[in-house]
């Protein structure tokens, strides 16, 4: 019964998977913050106008929201995992668990609407 609930409340359907995941979304956020932080080195002067043409390129705007995801699915997944190992009480897990979702799809809506100002 432990096994069903874990792959039906788990990212992935395995704890391999959600490894995977992890990885994955750690390389791409890493990749993500090193070019912000070469971006911001490399400008000879910074200001709101090269800030918003920055993000007024569509490649740019696609990269940032695939850090934004792999923010969400890397947060998802290790909180999911301290919450099971961590929260005893299934009520409260569910109650945390749900509310991190809420929080999850709260910021990938709002990020959405911040890119692309739909």
């Amino acid at each position: 019964m432990v096994s069903s609930v874990k792959a039906a409340t788990s990212l992935g359907r395995s704890g391999l998977q959600d490894w995977i995941i992890q990885r994955i979304s750690a390389v791409v956020l890493a990749v993500y913050s090193l070019y912000i932080f070469y971006f911001l080195l490399t400008i000879p002067s910074f200001s709101f106008q090269l800030w918003q043409a920055l993000f007024q390129d569509e490649f740019f705007r696609v990269m940032s929201l695939l850090a934004l995801v792999s923010l969400l699915l890397h947060a998802w997944i290790g909180l999911w995992t301290v919450s099971t190992d961590y929260i005893k009480p299934p009520a409260i897990r569910f109650l945390f668990q749900s509310l991190l979702i809420l929080f999850c799809l709260s910021c990938l809506i709002w990020g959405v609407q911040i890119l692309w100002g739909l």
